[in-house]
């Protein structure tokens, strides 16, 4: 890597140019460098909306770059070993839709977990690609689903010899890893693609001691979210392409949906946020790692929780952990996830990443102090003193394995009626139902509603998930596919 150039940020150097030459705009955005919305320059300050300006050449374009994104773009590309980068600018569900819509057209299959992230079914629905699920296993204490098996994978792939290309999370939310290597070579002995999911995983390209990521792995698309563990603004993410596609091609592909109002805030972000991983990331991730490690000791030592790490490490659906996210089982405290999630914050000022039935996630990354690890500890043990419960009672389940019917897009384009939820058992889904975050549908378009579904969705409704994916934003009723 070529240290010397990988100080420069050129999206932010070249915005530090326009600043200095106090340029008259006669272009958009109408604010005009602030002056027109006195409010919105006295929330975010002026240094900020002064530079939220539109595309012009000494700026270059997002959706052709030629000059200064073309060089930060190739700055990430080196840093993140990867043959192209592009910058996203519509967070990591543009750049996840951007690898399938690449790869997949419609009656393609797709081989992948049923835990991937909404984007991924959703780009089913607008490329009508068939996906063919590994059911993940299930940890029946815990109630997440855990990564990929080899095996698993394997017996797909021979199952499904015409598929294009496999998708893979890692990590997931929860920190669980797969056997990357082992999948990426797998999946190109039978001349498919890997595409994954590393929304959760901008770490693992700077830090030490940690999984393996994407393309150190050999997997040909990879998705970053560096405004997750990377520092970034909020929305924006990278897509990082290996040699083995055509970079050109996937630039066409982020050009159907992308923005061309691309928000220079959000790429000098990606391009200082670069500059500051290569110099000090090793550092800063080495002290995430700490602190991580440090917190997930002083939580077991409360009792009730449970902060799992490596121990979880089977070499096999747990192939990996990545010991940079805080998970928590809080079940037997009596508390789902999302109710602990909602004391800590109404009762302690505190707002971690989020809550589900049976877990939290608290998450670590370079702006963390130990002093706020400290009371996140003190307020976990204060829920636990003041709010437990008995945990007889509690929902078990956590994931549960769906059945596909028909294909996502053809279940969202299909004739539908709504029902009253709890009367839809047997039928097929016609939209996706979610907790979020972490997004992932608990139902997706053309997968059959079951009662064991139904009853876990009024659980998580009634428990205070933030339900989402659906027409009825109260989850009353359900939309499913008309049949005659």
């Amino acid at each position: 890597m070529n240290l010397e150039a990988q100080k420069h940020a050129p999206v932010y150097e070249a915005l530090e140019k326009l600043r200095k030459k106090r340029v008259v705009p006669f272009d958009v955005p109408g604010h005009k460098r602030g002056r027109g919305n006195p409010e919105l320059r006295e929330l975010l300050g002026e240094a900020c909306v002064s530079l939220d300006v539109n595309s012009m050449k000494p700026l270059d374009n997002l959706c052709h770059p030629m000059s200064v994104i073309k060089e930060a773009e190739e700055l990430a590309a080196e840093a993140f070993g990867a043959d192209h980068a592009f910058f996203m600018v519509g967070g990591t569900t543009s750049s996840v839709q951007s690898m399938v819509l690449s790869v997949c057209k419609a009656g393609d299959k797709i081989i992948l977990p049923r835990n991937v992230h909404k984007s991924v079914i959703n780009a089913l629905v607008l490329c009508g690609a068939i996906p063919v699920y590994v059911n993940p296993k299930v940890d029946d204490r815990l109630g997440i689903s855990l990564g990929m098996e080899l095996e698993e994978v394997e017996r797909t792939i021979q199952e499904n010899p015409d598929a294009v290309c496999v998708f893979v999370n890692n990590p997931t939310y929860y920190g669980i890893c797969s056997d990357l290597r082992g999948i990426v070579k797998l999946a190109h002995e039978h001349h498919m693609l890997v595409l994954v999911d590393e929304a959760h995983g901008t770490h693992l390209y700077f830090g030490k001691n940690l999984p393996v990521n994407a393309m150190k792995a050999g997997a040909d698309m990879a998705s970053v979210s560096m405004h997750k563990s990377g520092g970034s603004l909020t929305q924006s993410s990278l897509l990082l392409v290996n040699k083995t596609v055509n970079w050109e091609y996937v630039s066409q592909i982020i050009n159907l949906t992308q923005t061309t109002s691309a928000s220079y805030l959000l790429l000098s972000s990606l391009d200082i946020s670069r500059r500051n991983l290569v110099l000090r990331g090793e550092e800063s991730f080495a002290k995430v790692q700490q602190m991580a490690e440090y917190a997930r000791e002083e939580i077991n030592q409360i009792g009730g929780y449970y902060a799992y790490g490596r121990e979880l490490i089977n070499g096999k659906s747990v192939y990996d952990f990545d010991v940079t996210k805080l998970s928590v089982y809080t079940r037997d405290i009596g508390l789902a996830g999302i109710e602990v999630y909602d004391l800590l914050r109404d009762e302690y000022d505190i707002q971690i990443e989020f809550g589900d039935i049976a877990n939290i996630l608290a998450y670590i990354s370079i702006g963390d102090r130990i002093q706020d690890i400290e009371r996140l500890v003190g307020a976990l043990a204060d829920v636990k003193r003041l709010y437990a419960k008995d945990s007889s009672k509690m929902l078990e389940t956590e994931y549960i394995t769906p059945k596909v019917c028909i294909s996502p897009q053809k279940a969202f384009y299909e004739k539908k009626i709504s029902m009253p939820i709890r009367e839809t058992e047997g039928c097929i889904c016609g939209e996706s139902v979610m907790c979020y975050p972490p997004g992932i549908p608990i139902l997706a378009p053309g997968e059959l509603i079951t009662r064991e579904i139904i009853d876990y969705i009024m659980y998580a409704k009634e428990k205070g998930c933030s339900m989402q994916g659906m027409e009825d934003p109260y989850l009353e009723e359900l939309k499913v596919v008309w049949r005659e």
